[in-house]
């Protein structure tokens, strides 16, 4: 055989040992194997951010599949919720200039908008309705994706860089949730 062709069985037998682990009903699953498994699902998934993010959660280490779904879904909350504190932050600072402050306004509501959404994604994975979860974290996503597209597009001005990650955050978490809600059997 090959090394190419072993290298290629190898990870096939690696990524299909880390999607049995997520998808058998109550297994232990980890950070790692069910971003695996979401990622081979689905590439927008991003792996490191999807361990990065799920593995610093205190629910992370002993959640099964669908706890680490309902992770997804609280790790957006905190997220939106970050998202504000620092538009909070960013209004303060007095500094911003009244298009700027206008469209931070706009953005600190669509971010807790965004949290609610994601809180609400959290309560229907809870109660195992996964598409009305997933069906709200994609809902959470759209919300942030305003602030920038909408919010400072209106306004003429780019959205400060902080925020423009929290948008991108928001994003990369809702497909993680949605993706690994997916796994769920």
């Amino acid at each position: 055989m090959a090394p190419s062709t072993a290298r290629v069985l190898a990870a096939a037998a690696v990524a299909a040992l880390a999607l049995m682990s997520v998808v058998v009903p109550g297994a232990v699953a980890t950070p790692e194997t069910a971003c695996a498994a979401a990622a081979a699902r689905d590439r927008r998934v991003d792996y490191a951010f999807c361990v990065s993010r799920l593995s610093h959660h205190h629910d992370s280490p002993d959640a099964d599949t669908w706890g680490l779904a309902k992770v997804a879904a609280d790790v957006g909350v905190a997220t939106a919720s970050d998202a504000v504190y620092d538009i909070k932050a960013l209004l303060a600072a007095g500094d911003a200039g009244k298009e700027r402050e206008a469209a931070l306004e706009q953005c600190r509501a669509l971010y807790e908008a965004s949290g609610l959404a994601f809180a609400e994604a959290y309560d229907g994975i809870n109660r195992r309705d996964y598409a009305a979860g997933k069906r709200e974290a994609a809902d959470a996503a759209a919300l942030a994706r305003r602030c920038g597209g909408e919010a400072f597009a209106r306004a003429g001005v780019p959205p400060p860089p902080q925020v423009a990650r929290w948008g991108e955050e928001a994003e990369k978490i809702a497909v993680v949730c949605a993706a690994i809600t997916d796994l769920i059997k």
